[in-house]
């Protein structure tokens, strides 16, 4: 991702980011850097649609959607990004619809399917940072393994109940630790679903938001990723905890004998 000539801001898109321009940290040369980066979310329902949303409204120059879901009724108590008038459509045409209102500069890719095998691949390689908003382990796992045989970071997050996390992995740091070195693919097939145990609404705003901070902090080049930590908050008494740890030497995805 480097800024071109075609990414210089006209006068509308100085005004329109102004907020972000008068930051130290990020300037006009930063503000630049978000509009020539393309991001790709895997998932666009409920830490998808905030951070989706808040991607597109920095300016984000291509926003990738990848969701095979359609919008349902129960999906509106937390997927904010959807409306009521899109009940049945694609997520990600919903998605996408509501994103353009908002600010039509990004373009707005929107697949309408569910990521695996060398489409996942091909997507994880044109994106500058990809952010994992599923709800299912074997499509984090394969997010992971795509994200570090491409060299991408990447941004995970999950929430279920009033119980939320999200841990950020940097293939391209030699001592980051990926996703497997602290998920083993043994055991369920997901989280818990939200039709089973339900969800407290604001918990996915919380964590998908996050995301699309360390994501835009990505993308910026600004210190303080939280590499090597995992983030769990309990909303119930909003208490965040910090479990810290390493890049596995003998992981079957980024040990010793996958590094090139």
């Amino acid at each position: 991702m480097t800024p071109t000539q075609d990414d210089d801001l006209d006068d509308q898109s100085l005004l329109r980011y102004s907020r972000h321009i008068l930051l130290d940290e990020i300037g006009i040369e930063g503000q630049r850097k978000i509009s020539a980066a393309t991001v790709l979310v895997v998932g666009v329902g409920g830490l998808g649609s905030p951070a989706a949303l808040y991607l597109a409204a920095a300016g984000v120059r291509r926003l990738v959607l990848a969701d095979a879901d359609t919008v349902e009724l129960t999906n509106l108590q937390r997927q904010i990004v959807h409306r009521t008038d899109t009940v049945g459509h694609s997520k990600v045409e919903s998605a996408r619809t509501t994103l353009v209102a908002i600010n039509p500069d990004p373009h707005i890719v929107p697949l309408d399917t569910r990521l695996q095998g060398d489409a996942l691949v091909e997507w994880v390689e044109r994106a500058d940072v990809v952010l994992d908003c599923s709800d299912n382990f074997p499509t984090r796992h394969a997010v992971n393994r795509a994200c570090v045989a491409a060299r991408k970071p990447l941004v995970s997050g999950a929430g279920v109940r009033f119980d939320g996390q999200f841990a950020v992995f940097d293939p391209r740091v030699s001592d980051s630790p990926c996703y497997r070195c602290l998920f083993g693919e043994e055991g369920d097939a997901s989280d818990g679903p939200c039709a089973t145990f339900g969800v407290f609404a604001p918990l996915v705003g919380i964590i998908g938001t996050m995301q699309a901070a360390e994501a835009l902090k990505l993308i910026l080049g600004l210190p303080g990723v939280p590499l090597g930590k995992l983030f769990t908050l309990d909303l119930r008494t909003h208490d965040w905890r910090v479990l810290r740890f390493k890049r596995d030497p003998g992981c079957p995805v980024c040990g010793e004998a996958h590094r090139h």
